[in-house]
């Protein structure tokens, strides 16, 4: 036989009623015996309480809340019954009913409520519930009966949270069920005492219902039918990638509740525990969904060793540390003593192998009543100096990680603290049982859902990886940078597990962020209608304030207002991409607050495309630094417009003229003395420089002018133009110069030990930059291992394509 239990929202109206009585009826296909517990009409217990609250404090309008209870039962009842049964329930409704308003006019008379009448008060929710799902399940299906819980489950007259008389409620069980066939439904919760007078059984008191029949009449499983899928790996509001657990044990099922699960209610499944009944967790509303199984067969030690991500949301964390904890035996006991006895509950415990200190977590409400206990416990250690003042820290919170197989797994514990490090979550402290079912770390609250999400990322979808990109800047390399994501997407899926989600997108007029993540088939459409005026701060804010595991910060403009958020968002432990430059060649200061927050933080700052767009010019310079190799020489054709220009400079055409065709292609800036001027190029070899160790700001690098002062001064651009081709003859004889020594000119960045520059120069054929076509950009790296034949680095160094694919890619290595 199996005990099946309905739960308030599987029972709150007709339609799910029906619903209930259809699994039943299925269930009977492969049983002969049920018995079937339900709870309240789902909120009426609440309604209950509240309307002998109004009754107690005088308010004449729980007269109305009864009203309202009589009339949702007698509608219920009017969908679901006809003629007789019909007739019969609304008997017993109004005279049940009419017990409960005398009940609570007695109260509103006395302005009192005691425990007792709190009980009788609760209890009419599961006796109606019980009587008219009996009622129905009559009705429609053959050998149905119902029995009222009171006159089974015998109890002691502590009221609200009564204690079960076991030998007298096991026998009163068997005697009236043992030999039942069909179905009986009973209500959960209520229960009487020896002298006949109705008691409640608590919190989970339906559960526990459940769990003494089956008990007392040797039940193969009790279903509790819920509205969830089972037990989740973890809370599904903070977590979206949750997904039910199949099976667990009962020590793993009473862990995740302690931490808030709301599946079981551990006091309650004791009796089934005992007897050893496996409990399964199903979905009323997903009936033909499996659901978890709680306690069944005996689980392989080969199995996932964790099952869940659970959280304590607030708690208080307090410590005692001094010289008077070091060796002193009772020291504990004389702790716990003096919080015990003032009624201090203590959620963690952690002490330090030294015997310096110990911490404790209490509820935030407790942490006061801790502290006062532990100052008068130990008044004369605080006052002779030998135990410190006693510290609390709030605001946090404690995440853990549980399952019954982890003593059987290694590197468990470098997992789980590996996933909060890279997320930047600080862990304040840390405990686990010998039994190593449960490993909790103290977190600072802001830090708890980002860090159950790292953890859940890290156990149960440690095959895939996710980034979560919050891209501000839609102009070419931006919306470029999109499309390629797209288009990728299914392959990194497929092949490489790896989800790039795009959470959040903004330009200068509009900005959308959605928490589901925003499609990239019409991201355009999306931001355009659904998107809000554009508030850099308030889009820094949002990302910030979700929380998510690997968000990086991807920043496609060119503007310097980002720039001033860069350190509140790596502080944050958010990473960065950036084909924004203007950071890393401001202020030197700047860049070493950078580095220092990224070292604090964990967090990662990406740069690659501020010196060759595409090209892996600072990883090069990276790897060629950790390695160990020494920088002699760094040479350098870093702007793909200037490269144009010069590489196509031959003498044939005038100067003017070339330029003017570079930004007709797109090549230069619209004002091409931005390129000319050398001053782009400085700031790509102030980063280079400052990559190797050079403290240098941007006044300290030589830039050779080659403009004339006449096209310096122009005030527009086509004054520019105009000036730039009345000195065209000074460029071509540098040209004809170049030539007839068998040179061509090249715009170079030179960086060494001693001097970063940026001059126009003449090379010969034997030089690298001599070959140089097109836009193309290279870098030559002279080093103590690449001295005779240096490393070169070419490629297009322009282009929306190539620098979206170098943000791409810095993306992809930011997760890996």
């Amino acid at each position: 036989m199996k005990v099946m239990k309905f739960g308030g929202s599987s029972v709150k109206a007709a339609d799910r009623i029906t619903q209930v009585k259809d699994i039943v009826a299925s269930s009977l296909e492969s049983t002969s015996r049920l018995v079937v517990v339900v709870s309240a009409l789902g909120g009426v217990t609440d309604h209950l309480l509240n309307t002998a609250k109004k009754a107690a404090s005088g308010d004449e309008s729980y007269k109305e809340e009864i009203d309202e209870l009589y009339y949702r039962h007698r509608s219920t009842a009017e969908e679901l019954l006809k003629g007789d049964a019909k007739k019969a329930f609304n008997n017993y409704l109004k005279e049940k009913n009419t017990n409960l308003s005398n009940v609570l006019q007695g109260i509103y008379l006395t302005h009192e409520v005691s425990p007792r009448l709190y009980d009788f008060v609760a209890s009419y929710g599961e006796v109606m519930s019980s009587f008219l799902i009996a009622s129905y399940m009559k009705q429609e299906l053959k050998e149905v009966a119902h029995a009222d819980s009171r006159k089974l489950i015998r109890t002691n007259s502590n009221f609200m949270n009564a204690k079960v008389d076991f030998e007298i409620t096991n026998q009163q069980i068997a005697d009236e069920l043992a030999t039942v066939s069909g179905v009986t439904v009973m209500g959960g919760f209520v229960s009487s005492n020896e002298e006949g007078v109705t008691t409640t059984l608590g919190r989970g008191g339906s559960d526990y219902t459940a769990a003494i029949v089956a008990a007392a009449l040797g039940a193969e499983e009790i279903e509790i039918w819920t509205d969830v899928d089972g037990v989740m790996t973890t809370d599904p509001r903070k977590v979206k990638k949750a997904f039910s657990i199949p099976n667990m044990t009962f020590a793993e099922a009473m862990e995740m509740s302690h931490f808030g699960a709301k599946v079981l209610h551990p006091p309650t499944v004791q009796p089934a525990l005992r007897a050893g009944i496996p409990i399964r967790i199903r979905n009323t509303f997903n009936p033909s969904f499996p659901g978890t199984l709680i306690g069944g067969p005996v689980i392989s030690k080969d199995s996932a060793p964790v099952k869940g991500v659970a959280s304590i949301n607030e708690i208080a964390l307090l410590n005692i540390q001094g010289s008077g904890l070091y060796g002193v035996t009772g020291f504990a006991g004389r702790l716990f003593t003096a919080l015990a006895q003032h009624r201090v509950n203590i959620i963690l415990i952690t002490q330090a192998s030294s015997e310096h200190s110990i911490c404790f977590a209490v509820d935030p409400k407790q942490a006061e009543a801790a502290k006062s206990a532990i100052e008068e416990a130990f008044q004369f250690e605080l006052k002779a100096g030998t135990i410190d003042e006693v510290s609390i820290e709030r605001d946090l919170s404690v995440v853990a990680i549980i399952g019954s197989q982890m003593k059987n797994a290694i590197g468990v514990s470098g997992t789980a603290f590996q996933a909060l490090a890279r997320n930047g979550i600080n862990i304040r402290a840390i405990a686990q049982g010998s039994s190593e079912l449960n490993i909790s770390a103290v977190v600072g609250k802001s830090d708890a859902s980002r860090a159950m999400r790292a953890l859940h990322d890290a156990f149960f979808l440690s095959d895939r990886r996710s980034i979560h990109v919050f891209l501000l800047g839609t102009g070419l390399i931006g919306s470029t940078l999109l499309e390629q994501i797209k288009q990728q997407g299914a392959f990194l899926s497929d092949h490489k597990s790896l989800e790039v989600n795009l959470m959040g997108v903004s330009n200068s007029r509009k900005m959308l962020i959605q928490e589901g993540g925003i499609a990239l088939d019409n991201w355009t459409d999306a931001l355009d209608a659904e998107g809000v005026k554009a508030d850099l701060g308030g889009f820094i804010d949002k990302m910030k304030a979700m929380n998510l595991p690997n968000t990086v910060f991807v920043d496609c403009t060119a503007s310097a207002a980002p720039i001033s958020h860069y350190k509140d968002v790596l502080a944050a432990s958010i990473s960065i991409s950036a084909a924004n430059k203007i950071a890393n060649s401001s202020a030197l200061a700047d860049y070493e607050a950078y580095q220092q927050i990224i070292k604090r933080t964990g967090a990662s700052f990406g740069y690659e495309t501020n010196v060759g767009a595409g090209l892996p010019v600072l990883s090069t310079l990276k790897d060629l630094l950790q390695s160990g190799d020494q920088i002699l020489k760094i040479e350098a054709v870093l702007s793909g417009s200037l490269s144009y220009i010069f590489n196509d400079f031959n003498g044939e055409r005038p100067f003017s003229e070339i330029v003017k065709e570079a930004q007709e292609k797109g090549f230069t800036e619209p004002d091409p003395r931005d390129d000319l001027s050398g001053k782009d190029v400085a700031r790509k070899v102030l980063i280079l420089s400052r990559e190797i160790g050079k403290p240098l700001e941007f006044e300290d690098i030589e830039i050779e002018n080659i403009l004339p002062e006449s096209c310096l001064n122009a005030k527009t651009v086509p004054a520019f133009y105009h000036a730039l081709a009345a000195n065209d003859a000074q460029f071509t004889e540098m040209q004809q110069k170049a030539a007839q020594s068998g040179k061509v000119l090249r715009f170079l960045a030179t960086i060494t030990p001693d001097k970063s520059s940026v001059s126009l120069k003449a090379v010969s054929s034997d030089d690298p930059f001599y070959g140089l076509s097109g836009s193309d950009n290279m870098i030559v790296f002279t080093t103590a291992r690449y001295k005779e034949r240096p490393l070169v680095v070419k490629g297009p160094g322009a282009g929306a394509d190539v620098t979206a694919a170098g943000v791409f890619a810095e993306l992809i290595s930011m997760v890996n």
